[in-house]
């Protein structure tokens, strides 16, 4: 089959690589019909390559057809068409019954302390091979999928993979109170699914990006927004009566704009050897930070900062007494998708669209195109938001 492979830093290709087959009953090989780049996949490009494997397959954002199942799935059939969630989770074990899939015990990659295993996600996630391919094998498959129905798009569905229930997540960790106002730190998919779902659940929302078609699309859905400028931060306080808003959810993570000397440091641990590189990330690894401080800096006393974009820096440094002066809750996470299924499922499917799924993808594209669409996607050239390819 086909599929998209880590070659090295900025370098992804297509290559031929052998078909996923059934490894344990409880094993289904999903056929692809639709798998999308997410923003996290940027930092596989990016940054941690130190945990990456040379033709490693990345994705972890898949929907397809069920060709086969192992002896033991008693919940899929050939045929059926599924969402494959980006963690693997078994649904049963303590985590799980408490509705934490993303740190699932049965799962866990304990050589490096992670929590549950995800596809296409390096080293510190398993090293499970991804869904940017023509098929899946997807492990403990009764439990690692979400059926639907067939008479909607892709589009439809696609995003409750990861970014839909990500950006729901982001809001409920955010405790938002009634009728308040929330504040949102970047519009990449995430940010857009976040802001969105505000808005649908009645809240004032306020967001910021530096990229002009992410605010235009966002303001399409009722969101306030504005440029990430010096002088933000002052703006949002005096439009929340000088306090800042109840809540602020980070939407952007570690490669944030600015802290342009933490990010020579990123490169040059990215120029290491594997080995001593992983070291130093384990032990000294930073993040870019701006969108946290400035979160922190803009929620108003008592509120809460919810971070939903991806951070990995074992040596950060955090404000401690700006928060806990101010009395700042802070939430964060991988989503556990599976938590938010039934919530999300009947909004996805309702004719009137209330999320906007049908409003993010900017780019449909064939699997080749791949290598091509993260350099474009990384850039933010061309006005790309969101891209869906097509195995």
């Amino acid at each position: 089959m086909k599929a998209l492979t880590w070659q090295g830093k900025r370098k992804v290709t297509v290559e031929e690589v052998p078909d996923p087959v059934i490894q344990a009953p409880t094993d289904a090989i999903v056929k692809i019909t639709s798998t999308a780049i997410c923003g996290s996949d940027l930092h596989l490009y990016e940054i941690f390559g130190p945990y990456l494997d040379a033709g490693d397959i990345l994705g972890h954002e898949p929907m397809g057809v069920v060709v086969e199942v192992g002896s033991a799935v008693s919940q899929l059939a050939v045929g059926d068409r599924v969402v494959v969630p980006f963690n693997i989770a078994c649904g049963s074990c303590f985590m799980c019954r408490h509705g934490l899939q993303s740190q699932c015990e049965t799962t866990q990659v304990t050589e490096y302390g992670s929590g549950a295993a995800l596809f296409g996600y390096t080293k510190l996630y398993g090293q499970v091979p991804g869904g940017q391919a023509e098929y899946l094998r997807v492990p403990l498959a009764d439990h690692n999928h979400i059926k639907v129905g067939s008479d909607l798009p892709d589009d439809r569905y696609l995003f409750l993979s990861d970014i839909l229930p990500t950006g729901w997540q982001g809001v409920e960790y955010a405790n938002v109170p009634d009728g308040g106002t929330v504040a949102v730190m970047g519009l990449g998919p995430v940010g857009q699914f976040a802001a969105r779902a505000a808005v649908h659940r009645g809240y004032r929302v306020l967001a910021v990006d530096p990229e002009a078609p992410r605010r235009e699309m966002a303001a399409r859905h009722g969101i306030e927004t504005f440029d990430l400028t010096d002088t933000v931060v002052a703006e949002l306080r005096d439009l929340t009566e000088g306090r800042g808003p109840d809540s602020v959810i980070d939407a952007v993570g570690l490669e944030a704009h600015g802290n342009p000397g933490i990010k020579l440091a990123q490169d040059a641990i990215g120029l290491l050897p594997d080995a001593i590189a992983q070291k130093l990330m384990d032990t000294a690894g930073v993040d870019r930070l701006a969108a946290v401080y400035a979160s922190i800096d803009l929620v108003r006393r008592g509120g809460t900062v919810s971070l939903s974009g991806v951070y990995a820096g074992e040596a950060d440094i955090l404000p401690m007494k700006t928060m806990f002066d101010k009395q700042i809750s802070l939430r964060m996470g991988q989503c556990n998708v599976k938590r938010w299924v039934d919530d999300l499922l009947p909004l996805v499917e309702e004719p009137a669209d209330p999320l906007g799924v049908m409003d993010l993808v900017t780019h449909h594209a064939p699997l080749t195109d791949a290598p091509g669409l993260y350099e474009t996607f990384q850039k933010k050239e061309d006005g790309c938001i969101k891209v869906v390819l097509r195995p």
